[in-house]
């Protein structure tokens, strides 16, 4: 591919040009805009409709159809203020197509009824639904409308992604002055001619000016479902500027140096000790592991695995490594219920070895947290496991080589940073030169990654699946069941608990206070309690004091505890393989991801296990379809494809977990097929003209490429 010539400074400019040069954005307004990170030109450009309103025609009143927006317009016939305490102004339209419409406004001023003169005739467009009297269309947008002024648009009007304190015609009318100034050169193409005649894309500036214009005759539905070419030609520039500050990352973090491990006779030893046999997943991912670890250069590798593939013990035997060539290793963990069974599992496998597990949680305060600070500063604690606590600014580790973090979807990316820059200015030894180095990064996550999402979301990493459960683990049988069920289920849980078996009920109220899911805990808990009074009855919820949780958590481990009544606090890090029965309340609230974790708590032993989704009718049909899949399979990648296909990636990873920036118009799952030319096309932008590559991060992704990963 040949160098892309860079444009004349005139031109290059004119996207970076403040929006105060716009006529009516004043020093408030501009203000006003960049809280929303509209700043430049530019920026004006890239903030594309979300939708689009067809003011092109008109829909007869009596054609209405629920829940699908339309024009319509007609003479006033009757207007009712409402009452003086509950004041409602409702305007009744007849077209003549022997049907009525209602527009209601429940926030209205004396001018506004004013207008509203019977006889007069309104053009007005919403979105009817049913009313009290026939359908109604609540707040539309109107306009009064004399004899002469009939015509209609004669293209289709965008609608804009709302910004506090600027109306929609303002932002509509600076967005239209800013394409206005659009180049009528190719200034603006950064993409390869040949890309766009091979892809049959138009070149950006027709792009931009036919998503924010349609014309008239523009495929409408094709718009709406963002499949239109304009469209698409921008989604594949804005993956490519995403993918292309990833990549970036990974480049910047590889001129680093790492210490190099190669050391594997204390992992063997690990091996060797475990009462159990790795997987054949296990096994090829911790020799990836090893491969990473041998090298100069930092290893950045995320471990995804189903519940309970396995995950924990690679980590120790990469962990060791470090500890053998005199180094030190970090396991952070998002919850202290999670970091502690962490550590109970590495203080099992790694004492007899001789290796000192130190453990640093929030919890750990006074002279404990000096000794721990101290013997992680001088390196006697060769592994430390502990939560956030980490990453404080106290904590000073003497030559951290690895740096280990489960769930790393749940914490921030500059909590992440902060670990990994707990190891810069390590000094590497054996040297003919004394240089800095950071460690080894090795990330686990137990929800499985579609396939799309981490080639977009974690393209600085290089990626394993342990795909493979250990042998003698039954497939959990799930059922959904409504709640007038919900005595079936207290008979149920009596004849398993009888067995010897043991049971979670897990609650999963939603509310904006965790107050309210405690007590909703607590009152199920008192029930059971009194439903079942020859059971051992626990609790568990976010609100208890660590210790007390701590507590009957370990209770219900040793076979103490029969049932246990739970918050979502139990979803990852509890493993009871004695416990074979799951139920999940208000299941119909929650997320298949989250479900798919719940559910991992059983399941882990030798014996049938079942999990009872129980829901309140009547679901929605989104619900209808997470429970279905829940049903269907118990393939947590199967689970992820179904949960990024019904939800999306942005609810799915969120940007705060993975610095991915919210995308303004490409979407994973349906421009998914883009994603190997992606790829490819950063392959070579990175090796043959990486001015171009910097131009489009910056048009695309601008300051947010420093935490685009960690």
């Amino acid at each position: 591919m040949p160098r892309a010539p860079r444009p004349a400074p005139a031109l290059a400019a004119i996207g970076e040009t403040p929006l105060t040069a716009l006529p009516g954005c004043g020093p408030r307004v501009a203000e006003k805009l960049a809280a929303r990170g509209l700043q430049s030109l530019q920026d004006l450009w890239l903030q594309l409709p979300r939708q689009y309103e067809d003011r092109t025609r008109l829909t007869p009143i009596a054609a209405l159809q629920p829940g699908v927006p339309a024009q319509v317009e007609g003479r006033v016939e009757a207007v009712d203020r409402g009452f003086r305490y509950r004041p409602m102004l409702r305007v009744a339209l007849d077209d003549g197509s022997r049907g009525t419409l209602v527009l209601r406004f429940f926030h209205f001023r004396a001018a506004q009824v004013a207008q509203f003169r019977p006889g007069v005739r309104v053009r007005c467009y919403g979105t009817p639904r049913p009313g009290q009297h026939g359908l109604e269309i609540v707040h539309p947008s109107y306009r009064i409308i004399g004899e002469a002024d009939d015509a209609l648009g004669d293209s289709l009007d965008p609608v804009y992604p709302a910004i506090e304190g600027i109306g929609p015609a303002t932002l509509r009318r600076l967005i239209g002055l800013a394409l206005d100034r659009l180049p009528e050169v190719e200034a603006l193409e950064l993409l390869p001619e040949r890309l766009r005649s091979e892809l049959r894309l138009p070149t950006l500036r027709e792009a931009l000016l036919t998503v924010h214009r349609p014309p008239p005759g523009a495929d409408l539905p094709a718009l709406l479902a963002g499949t239109h070419p304009a469209q698409r030609r921008l989604a594949l520039e804005e993956l490519l500027a995403h993918h292309l500050s990833l990549r970036r990352q990974r480049i910047a973090q590889q001129t680093h140096a790492a210490v190099v491990l190669r050391d594997t006779t204390l992992a063997a030893r690990l091996r060797e000790s475990l009462p159990f046999a790795l997987t054949g997943a296990q096994q090829r991912v911790f020799a990836e592991i090893r491969g990473d670890l041998g090298r100069p250069s930092p290893m950045l590798r995320l471990v995804q695995g189903d519940v309970g593939s396995g995950k924990t013990v690679v980590a120790a035997m990469a962990a060791v490594m470090a500890v053998a060539a005199g180094r030190q290793a970090a396991l952070m963990a998002p919850t202290e219920l999670l970091a502690e069974q962490h550590l109970a599992n590495l203080r099992g496998w790694l004492q007899p070895l001789g290796v000192n597990v130190a453990w640093l949680a929030g919890k750990v305060t006074g002279r404990a947290r000096a000794k721990v600070l101290e013997t992680v500063a001088a390196g006697e604690a060769q592994v430390v496991v502990g939560t956030h606590a980490l990453m404080q600014e106290g904590v000073v580790f003497r030559d951290l080589a690895l740096a280990i973090v489960d769930e790393q979807h749940r914490f921030g990316v500059h909590q992440r940073l902060a670990l990994r820059d707990k190891g810069a200015g390590v000094l590497a030894d054996g040297e003919r030169e004394r240089i800095h180095v950071v460690p080894h990064q090795l990330v686990m996550t137990a929800t499985p990654i579609p396939r799309t999402l981490a080639m977009a979301a974690y393209a600085d990493l290089d990626v394993s699946a342990i795909d493979e459960l250990p042998p003698g683990r039954t497939p959990v049988q799930t059922v959904a069941l409504g709640a007038e069920r919900r005595p079936e289920l207290v008979e149920r849980i009596r004849m398993a608990c009888a067995e010897g078996r043991q049971a979670y009920w897990v609650c999963t109220l939603i509310d904006d206070s965790d107050e309210v899911v405690a007590q909703a805990a607590q009152t199920t808990y008192e029930e059971l309690g009194r439903q079942l009074p020859g059971l051992r009855v626990g609790l568990v919820h976010g609100r208890m004091k660590a210790a007390d949780k701590q507590a009957t958590m370990l209770a219900f481990k040793c076979g103490e505890i029969d049932l246990l009544v739970a918050t979502t606090v139990i979803e990852v890090g509890v493993d009871v393989p004695n416990a074979s029965l799951m139920i999940i309340e208000n299941a119909e609230r929650l997320g298949l991801a989250q479900l798919h974790q719940l559910r991992g708590r059983v399941g882990r032993g030798s014996a049938a296990s079942r999990c009872v989704l129980l829901y309140q009718s009547p679901l929605s049909q989104l619900a209808r379809q997470r429970l279905e899949t829940m049903r269907e399979t118990n393939d947590g990648f199967v689970i992820a494809e179904k949960d990024l296909e019904l939800r999306g990636p942005g609810e799915l990873l969120g940007t705060r977990q993975t610095g991915l920036v919210a995308f303004r118009v490409a979407d994973l799952v349906r421009d998914a097929d883009l994603l190997p030319r992606v790829q490819q096309l950063a392959e070579r932008l990175l090796a043959e003209a990486p001015d171009t590559a910097e131009r489009i991060v910056a048009r695309w992704v601008g300051g947010a490429a420093r935490y685009a990963s960690a």
